[in-house]
């Protein structure tokens, strides 16, 4: 660890004592309020705490030291909120995100920020998540269902194969590049346990081959931004300085955001005296003339008839079928496709869209991912508790529980008016529906 101090005290200088003061301090804990089914103000209200922004999103917020298990809230298993380092959620902010944009994650695991893409899309545009570890590619899976997200694909490819695929295709692309995590050392001994000289210069070295593949993702005018959670140079500045070099039609760009302190100009450094555990990010722009690369988009594989019953189907369970517009079926399983997910072979593909349901031999079982996707008022039939009840919390660990009689058949169950899971109602009981692997034991 000396080696790794003396590197820390070169880039900071006359604030080395502080630095140092801070890994005396408690770690930063922070959440970003999913705007897909809440708001900043109304889980404010309900969530037991208030809630103190943090400067690098809108919607994030400062857990307080005496909150503990708060995966375990209910709020937690309906998507209300992501727990997510604060200073985690500043490169997305960089990313800048519109309405309508296409947007590619490249290193998504485990969803953080593929999540806070997803809400500042507003159910609007397109998100490709991809993570090559497939069991870290299976947690951004279930993490984009839990926050209800509609619109994006998630794929387990090398990032070479998946941007020379999509070439030209994305308006932003996100580098989250894997690196060796010297902001996480406070809160994660084995990162620092792992930590080496030779570490850092293989991550600065794979860091460079990721960029090198996402740029050709990008269409022209098109933006990048990448980061880390470390704070070595070599797997920083460097890697931005070795990439312009070798691509002259990028440009490193101003960020436009209040937060962290600059480096070369226009890149942004977070380090713990900021607010956060510590982050690395530079917004590049591909300067490059051109027409985006437009594919076709994936459409139904569905005969006439069989749709006409999916529909009608799911038309008893939703007040909005507009998710109904494009389905494929898949080993009898049903999707969602979203409108702008391209037709492309040969990548590995977990889930495009909201997986619906289940073909199980002449009936349809409808998916914890399509009640995840929906708010109270998109379905016909609800069950709402407060997230103190005991009700909520006997869902939430797989129990049958009571509900109206006057409900019959499949229900979504609420807390607060957010979307948690599901059951199937009969005689005032609701069989309960909420996955296994998804429990509090």
């Amino acid at each position: 660890m000396n080696e790794f101090l003396e590197k820390i005290k070169l880039i900071l200088n006359d604030e080395f004592d502080d630095f140092l003061k801070c890994y005396e301090g408690e770690n930063f804990r922070g959440l970003r309020v999913n705007t897909l089914k809440t708001s900043f103000e109304e889980l404010n209200k309900i969530i037991g705490f208030d809630l103190k922004k943090t400067p690098f999103c809108k919607n994030g917020a400062y857990i307080p030291e005496n909150i503990k298990s708060l995966g375990n809230n209910p709020l937690h298993h309906s998507g209300a909120f992501y727990i997510q380092e604060p200073s985690a959620t500043s490169a997305v902010t960089m990313l800048n995100v519109q309405k309508g944009d296409r947007v590619l994650d490249l290193c998504a695991a485990p969803g953080g920020k593929s999540t806070q893409i997803a809400a500042d899309l507003m159910g609007t545009g397109f998100l490709w998540s991809n993570e090559i570890v497939k069991n870290r590619a299976n947690i951004l899976l279930s993490n984009i269902e839990r926050m209800g997200v509609k619109n994006a694909v998630v794929s387990s490819c090398y990032p070479e194969s998946l941007c020379s695929k999509l070439s030209g295709f994305f308006d932003k692309v996100l580098v989250d590049a894997p690196c060796s995590g010297e902001g996480m050392f406070r809160k994660d001994s084995q990162a620092e346990k792992e930590w080496s000289v030779e570490h850092v210069k293989s991550c600065a070295e794979r860091q460079l081959q990721i960029l090198n593949s996402a740029k050709k993702a990008l269409k022209p005018n098109g933006v990048m931004v990448y980061s880390t959670c470390t704070f070595s140079k070599e797997e920083n500045e460097q890697v931005i300085e070795k990439f312009l070099d070798e691509n002259p039609d990028f440009v490193l760009e101003e960020p436009d955001v209040s937060f962290g302190r600059r480096t070369m100009d226009y890149a942004v450094r977070i380090f713990p005296m900021d607010g956060g555990e510590g982050h690395f990010a530079a917004k590049l722009r591909k300067k490059s003339e051109g027409e985006p690369v437009y594919y076709s988009a994936e459409t139904e594989n569905i005969h006439k008839k069989d749709k006409e019953n999916i529909v009608a189907f799911f038309k008893d369970i939703l007040y909005n079928d507009e998710i109904l517009e494009n389905l494929k079926v898949i080993n009898n399983k049903i999707y969602a496709i979203p409108r702008s997910m391209p037709a492309v072979q040969g990548l590995q593909i977990l889930r495009g869209g909201v997986l619906l349901g289940e073909i199980k031999k002449n009936r349809i079982e409808p998916s914890h991912h399509l009640f995840m996707s929906l708010k109270k008022d998109e379905v016909r039939q609800y069950a709402d508790f407060d997230v103190n009840s005991q009700e909520i919390l006997r869902f939430l660990h797989g129990e049958e529980i009571e509900v109206d009689s006057g409900l019959k058949g499949y229900t979504a169950v609420c807390v607060n008016g957010i979307t948690t899971g599901f059951g199937k109602a009969s005689n005032g009981k609701l069989k309960n529906k909420y996955p296994k692997g998804l429990r509090i034991l």
